[in-house]
């Protein structure tokens, strides 16, 4: 099972992953066919100058249900938080199949640029895929294996009008593809990250181990983006644990939002996604409970 990841892990867990993909010989660049070579040359560029996202597991079953509720989505600059990234979901979002019927959640995501679009890749913590693994009666070389594991990577294709959600799993049927549900979730979580009446997104450095081991490298002192849900869509009740009718609740759950396409811009004539509030009900404090549409690994 995946090891709990605290924010200030995650530049570490980026230089690490760096070490593997520079490294001609470790297993993921000599074991990689010829088609992968060149996209994961592409994501070691992008990891290099990664702005850094670790997002609160309130916020990543927000992000699922959100892009669960997508018709559609744009990939551009502008509709990123960053132009390269590399975001930790908290308790991961939704499945990864990789092979022998087994599936995992994914724990990362990064983006940037490249010829034909954005590129795109996901990750699954190490933990899970050494569990999986053993599972199927082998054994994870651990030092030979990235704490994260990049395991596909995807252009998609930039274009004026909004990709349908039904375009992107039409692309599936292309090859071994990233599944479209989780691409729409990463959409979903950049819009909501740029809204500012959502999200508390708040910079933070990472400890002094982790400055010390960065200056030895030659590199600068790390930073990361922590987001998580604001306090405000927690509904403040006399006994939050109950309702009207005496009914008490020992979970949170997300309440349907939806997207609007709000104007902006000069003279209002531009349009982007707008996400038009839903709420967390029950509780303070208690589990959030997952829905069909809210997938997150539980212990």
């Amino acid at each position: 099972m995946s090891v709990p990841m605290r924010p200030g892990d995650l530049p570490r867990l980026r230089r690490q992953v760096l070490a593997q993909l520079d490294n001609p010989s470790a297993p993921i660049r000599a074991e990689t066919g010829d088609g992968n070579r060149e996209a994961l040359d592409i994501l070691a560029s992008h990891l290099r100058v990664a702005d850094l996202y670790w997002v609160a597991p309130e916020m990543a079953a927000l992000s699922v249900h959100a892009g669960g509720e997508l018709a559609a989505a744009t990939w551009t600059v502008a509709d990123r938080p960053s132009g390269c990234g590399l975001l930790w979901w908290g308790g991961g979002v939704h499945h990864l199949g990789f092979g022998n019927g087994v599936h995992a959640p994914v724990d990362a995501v990064s983006w940037g640029p490249s010829e034909n679009g954005t590129l795109i890749w996901v990750f699954i913590d190490r933990a899970r895929v050494e569990e999986a693994v053993q599972d199927l009666g082998g054994e994870l070389v651990r030092a030979e294996v990235p704490p994260l594991v990049p395991m596909l990577g995807n252009v998609v294709p930039i274009a004026v009008e909004p990709l349908p959600v039904a375009e992107l799993a039409g692309m599936q049927a292309e090859g071994r593809r990233i599944p479209s549900s989780v691409l729409m979730t990463l959409a979903a979580a950049w819009a909501l990250m740029q809204q500012p009446t959502l999200v508390d997104r708040t910079k933070e450095s990472a400890g002094k181990t982790e400055a010390r081991s960065a200056a030895r490298a030659g590199l600068p002192a790390p930073e990361y983006s922590r987001v998580d849900l604001r306090r405000q869509w927690v509904p403040q009740d006399q006994d939050p644990a109950q309702d009207d009718e005496g009914r008490r609740y020992r979970h949170r759950w997300v309440v349907s939002g939806h997207w609007r396409q709000q104007p902006y811009g000069p003279d209002r004539l531009l349009r982007r996604q707008q996400w038009i509030p839903s709420h967390v009900k029950g509780p303070d404090g208690a589990p959030l409970l997952s829905t069909e549409k809210v997938n997150v690994w539980r212990r």
